[in-house]
């Protein structure tokens, strides 16, 4: 199987003030979600994938990890202690037990299986119950990054067309950024995780198409070429990262390019439908 982009985690320290500069973006946000080891979330929809912005509420729930026990608030917590961004790549799944069966032969390091389930607020205050299963995995070349696939066992509970619908007229995820100094490190693991072996290598680095959007790791100096200065300079922490997150966007005009040091540590490249066609 390939795996599609499901989403991603965007670790932040104000979740309220997030949601309102996604908002100010253009974006519709969810109303906060909480898990039972102490995170909070806000969603952003689009077309089977979202931005999962999320924060520590109670850190005295929070447990901590032990072997192969991953603890999804411990992880975020730690990486809210160095900056603020996105901290976690997640990919869509079939089913946890295929996930597993394809990630060991494929000699990937897993943790423990991992499900919850949590209530969802809905936008007209009304709420559901929805409910995943993880495969989480480590890779010891990106430590800064965490990664996991997510069955959604109620995906009628979870994807509302209300929060799909958006000002600025976002709705497919184009591409992810991951900077790192040798994008081809990454070829192994990535390949296996996507379930896809083919890539494409270019000057910039390497291109990962995904049924659903695009993974590209690339290089500092080619994601400077591509996103400008003013984003590029504002990359904070150690390589390699996940840097900048492209939407097409059907009610723009002209590319628009927010850097991360105004997003809390993640660039949104916003383009419209067109320069896709």
């Amino acid at each position: 199987m390939v795996r599609g982009l499901d989403h991603i985690v965007v670790a932040v320290k104000d979740l309220d003030a997030a949601g309102r500069a996604y908002a100010e973006l253009g974006f519709t946000v969810t109303p906060e979600n909480r898990h039972p080891w102490g995170t909070a979330n806000r969603l952003i929809q689009v077309d089977g994938f979202f931005i999962e912005l999320l924060s520590v509420a109670d850190a005295s729930l929070i447990e901590e990890p032990a072997g192969k026990h991953f603890s999804f608030g411990a992880f975020n917590r730690d990486f809210l202690s160095q900056r603020e961004g996105a901290s976690m790549l997640v990919l869509e799944s079939k089913g946890a037990a295929e996930d597993r069966d394809a990630f060991l032969k494929s000699g990937l390091d897993l943790y423990e299986p991992f499900s919850f389930e949590r209530t969802a607020h809905l936008k007209d205050g009304s709420t559901a119950s929805v409910a995943f299963d993880l495969t989480i995995l480590n890779n010891p070349l990106s430590p800064q990054i965490g990664y996991f696939t997510c069955f959604n066992k109620y995906p009628e509970n979870f994807w509302k067309q209300d929060f799909q619908t958006h000002a600025n007229g976002a709705r497919t995820v184009q591409t992810v950024y991951m900077l790192a100094e040798d994008p081809s490190d990454h070829h192994e693991f990535l390949g296996a995780f996507a379930g896809q072996r083919e890539m494409r290598a270019t000057s910039l680095g390497l291109e990962l198409e995904t049924p659903r959007g695009k993974v590209f790791v690339i290089s500092p100096a080619g994601y400077k070429s591509l996103v400008g200065e003013a984003a590029a300079n504002a990359v904070v922490g150690d390589l390699p990262l996940l840097v900048a997150l492209e939407f097409e966007c059907d009610c723009l005009d002209a590319t628009r390019i927010v850097p991360a040091n105004e997003l809390f540590g993640l660039t949104i490249v916003l383009k419209p439908a067109k320069e896709h066609k």
